[in-house]
């Protein structure tokens, strides 16, 4: 059987058992490297004619986020014509290769197992629930150092209960960012290609723009120096992007908790407390996960010499625990079955419906 054979939705399944299986080899090239490279260059290149001209770094920041998300949405396209849906290779030619090839391609676009490991690796350093360790506890520090690799806050004098909130929050707002909003587009593709639409864009070529887009905004979309305009064409584009993933989080988290009658009073409070942080995504992740795992969430956070007071979320709730961090990863996994399963089924029952009617 050709890698043709499989439904691209399938496809798309496989790629998500795939990236909780092994996650992010290390011994690996990942694409997320390769567009950090092209960025650096780009970066270079841009600053040296720019210099501080405003206007100047702003179109330069244009520039650069068009060629990389051009650039890698045309990588995966690429790569999607050796499938060449729903046609295929010839069986004798390379068999199910690309199909094996695109799935690991679109397991590089999601960050599920990394982003858990990553947050578990803090909570596996911290010192046993009950306990209050000094300010210099090794194990505090360790849980520090871990910490320090997946926040941008700064990290070296948090308290054991400032170390759980900060994993909590990461926990959730990276779940959109790294899982939810990559799996979106990849649906999205999936499904242009289920309905014919085959040679546009599909699964690989929307989650690797996304990609980019998400780098774009993770390298260069800070409010600082030649940045506040550098940055600016890659950051709003990454607000775009991941603006309705975000809210369909929130309005489906409820069923991952197993309480389905929450889905619409909870995406109103995730978007009522979310509403007064400067990012239009991060606010409504966070309390989404806030309200799912029942904890509560925002506070002062220190970047450098700056400090920054976020919103609470659902205000009133517990602090968050070890186990409320673990809950928000369990709700993750959860949700991204349901995802799954929910276009898998919507995939099947549009099927049936134009088989019987034609």
């Amino acid at each position: 059987m050709t890698a043709s054979a499989v439904h691209p939705l399938l496809l798309v399944a496989l790629s998500c058992g795939l990236d909780r299986l092994v996650g992010d080899p290390r011994w690996c090239l990942h694409p997320v490297v390769v567009m950090g490279w092209w960025i650096d260059q780009l970066r270079r290149l841009a600053e040296a004619w720019a210099g501080d001209r405003p206007w100047a770094l702003r179109l330069a920041g244009g520039l650069i986020t068009l060629l990389l998300v051009a650039g890698s949405g045309a990588a995966g396209w690429t790569l999607e014509r050796l499938v060449v849906w729903p046609h295929g290779p010839a069986p004798g030619l390379l068999g199910a290769l690309p199909g094996l090839m695109l799935v690991v391609a679109l397991a590089s676009a999601l960050a599920g197992r990394s982003l858990e490991q990553a947050v578990q690796a803090v909570l596996r350093a911290l010192p046993q629930p009950g306990t209050t360790p000094p300010p210099q506890d090794p194990q505090l520090d360790a849980a520090r150092r871990a910490l320090s690799w997946i926040v941008g806050r700064e990290t070296q004098d948090l308290s054991q209960a400032e170390i759980l909130r900060a994993a909590a929050e990461t926990a959730s707002e990276n779940a959109v960012d790294g899982l939810f909003a990559p799996l979106f587009w990849m649906l999205l593709g999936a499904g242009l290609w289920s309905a014919g639409l085959t040679g546009g864009p599909g699964p690989l070529a929307l989650a690797w723009a996304f990609k980019a887009t998400s780098t774009l905004d993770s390298m260069l979309g800070y409010r600082q120096g030649r940045l506040r305009w550098l940055g600016t064409a890659g950051a709003r584009l990454d607000d775009l992007l991941v603006w309705l993933p975000c809210r369909l989080v929130a309005l489906t988290l409820p069923l991952a908790a197993g309480e389905p009658g929450r889905c619409i009073p909870m995406l109103g409070a995730a978007l009522r407390d979310g509403a007064p942080d400067p990012s239009p995504n991060a606010g409504v992740s966070q309390a989404a996960y806030a309200y799912g795992a029942r904890v509560q969430l925002g506070g002062a956070n220190r970047y450098g010499h700056r400090i920054r007071h976020k919103p609470l979320l659902a205000k009133g709730l517990p602090a968050p625990d070890a186990r409320g961090v673990e809950r928000m990863l369990a709700l993750s996994r959860r949700l991204e079955l349901l995802w799954i399963g929910a276009a898998l089924l919507l995939a099947a029952m549009l099927s049936f419906i134009t088989k019987t009617l034609s």
